[in-house]
């Protein structure tokens, strides 16, 4: 009988800069999923790949002063390099500069044009250039982007358009209809309140504000913008054709069974991503799944702060599986995760060197010890037996349970349960009790094959969250893993075999003095060049934005603005973001709202002479009236300093 396929995606990563272990997580994530799947008896396709179009390539690789495709072979790379690295079992690493993927794409922008889906106007909008996502003033939040947080600028050029709005009532049944699409549930209440039941507005799915991206081939100066782009990689790595050539195994693993990728990103994968199936007249992907971002212990990694931990850093630390185990078990379902040096030093010497690497070694050591290494089930039963093997035949249905819901964590709690019996077994028998008497030998014996079988299986249901050091186990045991349907039956171990006569140490225990000591010096060394780079950007950083239309003489003096002096601030109570301050301009005073609060306190607010767009319409923030904008300077972080006079003047003087 054929396998059933099953397949699975994850996001494609941005290649503008190396991943850090919050990256390297979906990846890890997404393997352990498809080695699980694979154990199940599904035939599995596992697809990852590299998204290498876009403005903030453009401009890194200009920084550099190479290409953008030498910026992104460099950096496509790396992240495969990573990928390798956690011994992740892809099957198609696909990158967006592809040849046959950049062929499908502009074959679907053209297809999709020519039924009247996608169509040529002008953008006119807020655009945040981190994200590469235009929003309305409705999407906002604290004026700012949704999805970083960062600043938008207003930007205008000749676009081509997704006619979204087509499709969305259509989307909404379906998500409404198939209550498994979008995951954690959360995450689909996110996307109904806030994007789809407002209304969508149509998709821009061009640019002609920079060069480096798919062109479109029918009209000259645009390019296909990235989430068209990067988005169909899903279809195109598996042979998709949209003249209807497409591939057996596009036939054949599409739709997607799962599309696993971070939270923030969850609005283009259940929104834009299944109107364009939709258009092209594809089935949707059965799942979404948005998971949670793992964080450093003092917050959101950032290169910025210098509190980046990275995959290939860990492994030197740790070793590939312990960092796989770190990451998996510590996600939780839907919030975030944290990792910390000394939540991971605690990991390895509790959970890895003692319940699972201790357990194998005694074992192993005791078999070699009282029967020269000889494991046999002389089938004498007694206390304990029974619950031994009830806990462990019992493990795979309930780590099927877990994984039926992506529970991974939950999933890899079970069969630690399942070390963790076998170890109170130990304590239970005293094997080094029943080698005193030559009369329970035999008892000795079928209590080593026990723990050897119940260690079999664990292992077993292991190896797909960490393969090597399953089949290092097998291999101390000199046996191999147990099929998926025996997992749930005790005796799989053939009695009679003999294991290794000097048992591998699967995890050392570490000084946590030690090794927090080398941690303390890499982070000093990452935050040393964190720095260096600032400062020597900071010599000589210049920012380029894109220019707004010209303007007249007239169209500027409809604007006024004025000195202002602050003389009282307070935080907005409902916004952490936003202060309210009372500003005296001339003799009268305005109360105006800002998103300064991460910059400014409100006690440094007091005394500030500022300068202030007067005539603005008043408008409401988080509910508090404003009734004008202090002006503010923004760096490339998104750092933003209020614009002040530079010698003192009164409240109240023109601005000219």
């Amino acid at each position: 009988m054929s396998k059933k396929p099953y397949y699975i995606t994850t996001a494609i990563t941005y290649t503008s800069g190396k991943p850090h272990i919050g990256n390297t997580y979906e990846i890890i994530l997404a393997d352990s999923i498809a080695r699980y799947k694979r154990m199940e008896g599904y035939d599995v396709f596992f697809q990852t790949g590299t998204d290498e179009h876009g403005q903030k390539v453009e401009l890194k690789a200009e920084e550099k002063g190479v290409t953008p495709k030498e910026f992104v072979d460099d950096v496509a790379g790396e992240i495969k390099r990573i990928w390798d690295l956690m011994n992740t079992s892809y099957d198609r690493f696909i990158r967006t500069t592809d040849e046959d993927h950049e062929k499908q794409v502009q074959k679907i922008f053209k297809k999709l044009y020519d039924q009247g889906d996608i169509y040529k106007g002008e953008y006119e909008g807020l655009y945040c250039t981190p994200c590469e996502s235009f929003f309305t003033e409705s999407q906002l939040v604290d004026g700012k982007c949704p999805d970083c947080g960062r600043p938008v600028q207003p930007a205008k050029e000749e676009a081509y358009f997704l006619k979204l709005s087509k499709y969305a009532d259509r989307l909404i049944e379906h998500i409404n209809t198939h209550p498994e699409f979008i995951q954690p549930e959360s995450r689909k209440n996110e996307m109904m309140n806030n994007f789809l039941l407002p209304g969508l507005q149509d998709l821009c799915v061009s640019r002609t504000s920079f060069s480096w991206g798919i062109p479109v081939d029918f009209d000259e100066g645009h390019i296909v913008y990235v989430w068209l782009d990067a988005l169909t990689n899903y279809i195109t790595g598996i042979g998709y054709d949209c003249d209807g050539n497409s591939s057996d195994k596009f036939n054949k693993f599409w739709p997607a069974d799962l599309h696993l990728i971070g939270k923030d990103i969850i609005r283009f994968h259940t929104i834009y991503w299944p109107i364009i199936l939709m258009a092209l007249d594809l089935p949707l992907p059965k799942q979404v799944f948005g998971h949670p971002w793992l964080l450093q212990g003092d917050g959101k990694m950032s290169k910025s702060k210098g509190n980046v931990l990275y995959a290939d850093d860990l492994v030197d630390f740790f070793g590939v599986d312990a960092v796989r185990y770190f990451v998996l078990h510590e996600m939780p379902f839907e919030r975030d995760g944290v990792i910390s040096w000394e939540l991971m030093i605690e990991r390895m010497n509790s959970d890895l060197a003692n319940i699972l690497g201790n357990l194998v070694n005694r074992t192993i050591s005791m078999s070699n010890k009282y029967f020269g290494g000889i494991v046999e089930d002389k089938g004498v039963v007694g206390d304990y037996d029974d619950d031994l093997k009830a806990v462990v035949t019992g493990t795979r249905d309930k780590v099927a349970e877990k994984m039926a819901d992506l529970r991974v964590a939950d999933s890899m709690t079970e069969i630690f349960n399942l070390f963790r019996r076998c170890n109170r077994y130990i304590d239970e028998t005293m094997p080094w009790v029943l080698a005193k008497d030559e009369a329970s030998k035999d008892r000795l014996a079928t209590v080593l094959y026990n723990l050897v079988e119940g260690i079999t299986i664990g292992a077993s249901l292991l190896s797909p969250y960490m393969p090597e050091t399953s089949e290092k186990i097998f291999a101390q045991l000199n046996t191999s893993m147990v099929e998926f349907d025996n997992l749930a039956t005790f005796g799989n171990y053939k009695s009679g075999t003999k294991v290794t006569e000097k048992p591998q140490i699967l995890f050392a225990r570490l000084d946590e003095k030690e090794v927090m000591e080398k941690a303390k010096v890499l982070m000093e060394k990452q935050a040393a060049s964190v720095k260096a780079a600032n400062a020597a950007v900071e010599e000589d950083t210049v920012i380029n934005i894109e220019p707004k239309d010209e303007i007249t003489f007239d169209d500027f003096t409809k604007m006024q603005f004025q000195v202002g002096e602050i003389i009282a601030c307070e935080e907005v109570k409902k916004s952490k973001k936003l202060l309210c301050s009372q500003v005296k301009i001339g003799s009268q005073v305005k109360q105006i709202v800002s998103g300064i609060k991460a910059y400014y306190k409100p006690e440094d607010m007091l005394g500030k002479k500022v300068m202030v767009l007067v005539n603005l319409k008043p408008a409401k923030l988080a509910g508090v009236l404003s009734e004008g904008m202090l002006l503010c300077a923004e760096n490339d972080k998104g750092e933003l300093a209020l614009v002040t006079p530079d010698k003192d003047m009164p409240a109240g003087a023109e601005i000219c």
